[in-house]
């Protein structure tokens, strides 16, 4: 005889409805499951609503401006015989970027509601291993029973002490959508994926950007011969790149319409705004994992094995907060395989 599982009687929490979450969701209410997913903002999380899609589509915007800027050299001019006069809406063009996600975000609701998940805007805390803490958006606190958790919370970008965001001139990632004007001189501190992204859109905007690298390239956790490439386009485009650079302050103009960047070694670098792209840190400090028992990382990355589960033999995790490689693509993947 071979025996079956009842997964209708099988309730599974799942924390955190980015990527990770939404998507083991739907598998999970496609086994029958009692699904609910608790959502402290928006289904989509960060990759929906400030890192994946606002910054693809901030990058397209920046791709059609310098596919017309660049026209001219390809031997394409306008019947006027002289280069267009090319101009960005900032203001527009972050409202596009706003509106195109809280699209997505909805999409992806409305799905899971069709698939027949329950969803609670609120934040989800473990008591223990089959027991989470609902603090939901109208104030009521209750205890939530599951069979299975998963872990799907995040990440927030890393400040720096010495130069925190104010939302205007010093800003992380997530706030450059409320940017209503192209920063005339913006400095970007850090190499990385989302440093170098960043860098590149707004020099296709029009902005004079300089790169921050305390490395000695661009991408530093990447392909070198690829990282190559990317530094000659910079060098064509006119980024400027300042490698074995580290940032140990940042701090506004005495008017208030700049902002001036110390380095470790003295020297300082002026410009209008300055982003701060230094890495991120896990949404886990008050999710009650050593309660439940979950080993993570002095980091407060989640440990998790090759199925995504934790040291919680039914507490499973998945996306940013498991420290695996930050992309959408391994968060999904890491639910579905939880779920499996």
């Amino acid at each position: 005889m071979t025996s079956t599982v009842n997964y209708a009687s099988q309730r599974i929490v799942i924390i955190g409805g980015g990527p990770g979450g939404y998507e083991a969701a739907m598998v999970a209410a496609s086994s029958q499951a009692d699904v609910t997913l608790i959502e402290r903002k928006a289904i989509g999380g960060s990759a929906v609503l400030t890192d994946v899609v606002p910054s693809k589509t901030l990058i397209a915007t920046a791709d059609m401006m310098t596919r017309f800027s660049e026209a001219g050299s390809l031997g394409i001019e306008n019947t006027k015989g002289k280069a267009p006069q090319l101009r960005v809406d900032m203001d527009r063009v972050n409202r596009r970027v706003r509106d195109l996600a809280q699209q997505q975000s909805a999409d992806i609701k409305r799905a899971l509601a069709s698939a027949g998940v329950k969803i609670i805007h609120g934040t989800g805390k473990l008591l223990d291993r089959h027991t989470v803490q609902v603090t939901d958006e109208a104030g009521l606190v209750y205890p939530l029973h599951a069979d299975f958790v998963l872990l799907s919370v995040g990440t927030h970008p890393r400040e720096m002490p010495t130069g925190m965001p104010d939302g205007e001139r010093i800003l992380t990632w997530t706030q450059l959508y409320n940017l209503s004007e192209v920063p005339e001189e913006l400095i970007v501190i850090g190499s990385g994926v989302t440093g170098a992204e960043f860098a590149s859109a707004y020099n296709g905007l029009g902005s004079k950007v300089t790169l921050v690298s305390s490395r000695d390239r661009v991408l530093p956790g990447e392909d070198e011969d690829a990282a190559r490439v990317l530094e000659d386009v910079f060098e064509r485009r006119g980024v400027r790149v300042m490698p074995r650079s580290r940032a140990s302050a940042v701090e506004r103009t005495e008017d208030g319409s700049g902002v001036i960047v110390t380095l470790s070694d003295g020297r300082k670098v002026s410009g209008t705004h300055c982003l701060v792209a230094i890495g991120s840190i896990p949404n886990t400090e008050d999710l009650g994992l050593d309660a439940a028992g979950v080993e993570h990382a002095p980091s407060g990355h989640i440990t998790v094995d090759g199925v995504s589960r934790t040291s919680v033999n039914n507490i499973y995790a998945a996306g940013d907060c498991t420290g695996v490689y930050p992309l959408a693509s391994v968060a999904a993947m890491q639910g579905r395989i939880a779920m499996a």
